[in-house]
């Protein structure tokens, strides 16, 4: 990710030929300082990307609770001090990225919380081009990451199993083709579950079980395989899995479930 020319273009969205009001307002000599609170309990995350957001428009920026820290109500987060005109054409598109990735953390450590001992991982729903932000947000939060991209992971889903002929011939091709790497397969019931593991996967994505089945699926496994649960879930339904055997869940809510986190930015 060159996040670099993402903020760029993000600032370029934001101001086109100039931030009309600041520079009506302000003089362009003038200095001054900032300070940005939590408005709530937050677990912090995206000081990379406030922080790259500040230096583009000359502003000195500094972390004051850390990346995957949490932060009560009140409690200052960073501060920003330099040109006027900077911290304030800056002000919303810092703290869009703060309370945007911030909300997935937080959100992330409530999940966690309520999933005990169990493994939480997140999936490729995220926003294009943000992946690596939200993915950090997520570990920040106390999740795990799942595969980063198409490239770095085997997935074989159920329209690659259609595309391909069949789930092993499937696994085959792959294993010639990606030796290296583990392979995943997802599947929705456990006769396919029995012949992924007869066709020699290393893990399973048990998709849109109920508990019921999920346990069975973990009982037919007897361990020649890692369980990985998804579809749907919350961290209410995740609550309920715990000692069930699962080795994992996957929730793409992590991050497009979740929802930003209330922060504010104030002249110090």
């Amino acid at each position: 990710m060159d996040l670099q020319a993402i903020v760029t273009a993000a600032l370029a969205e934001d101001i086109r030929g100039g931030d009309v009001t600041t520079n009506s307002c302000v003089d362009a000599d003038a200095d001054g300082a900032a300070v940005i609170r939590a408005k709530q309990e937050v677990v912090v995350s995206g000081h990379r990307a406030a922080s790259e957001v500040f230096t583009q428009m000359g502003v000195r920026y500094t972390a004051v609770v850390q990346d995957g820290h949490k932060a009560t109500e009140g409690i200052i987060i960073a501060r920003a001090e330099g040109p006027l005109r900077g911290l304030l054409t800056g002000e919303r598109l810092a703290l869009n990225f703060l309370m945007h990735l911030s909300g997935i953390a937080t959100h992330t450590a409530q999940t966690v919380r309520a999933a005990g001992s169990l493994k939480v991982v997140d999936t490729r729903k995220t926003t294009p081009l943000l992946r690596e932000l939200e993915k950090a947000a997520v570990a920040h939060g106390g999740g795990h990451n799942h595969r980063f991209g198409l490239y770095d992971a085997v997935l074989i889903k159920d329209n690659h199993i259609a595309a391909a002929g069949g789930l092993k011939r499937a696994v085959s091709r792959t294993r010639t083709e990606a030796p290296e790497l583990r392979i995943q397969v997802e599947v929705e019931t456990l006769e396919q579950l029995q012949s992924a593991i007869e066709a020699g996967v290393d893990e399973v994505l048990l998709d849109n079980m109920d508990n019921q089945t999920l346990a069975r699926a973990v009982e037919l496994s007897a361990g020649r395989v890692l369980l990985e649960a998804s579809g749907n879930m919350t961290a209410e339904r995740i609550a309920t899995l715990k000692g069930l055997g699962l080795d994992r869940v996957s929730m793409g809510g992590l991050i497009h479930q979740s929802r930003w986190v209330d922060l504010s930015m104030k002249m110090a």
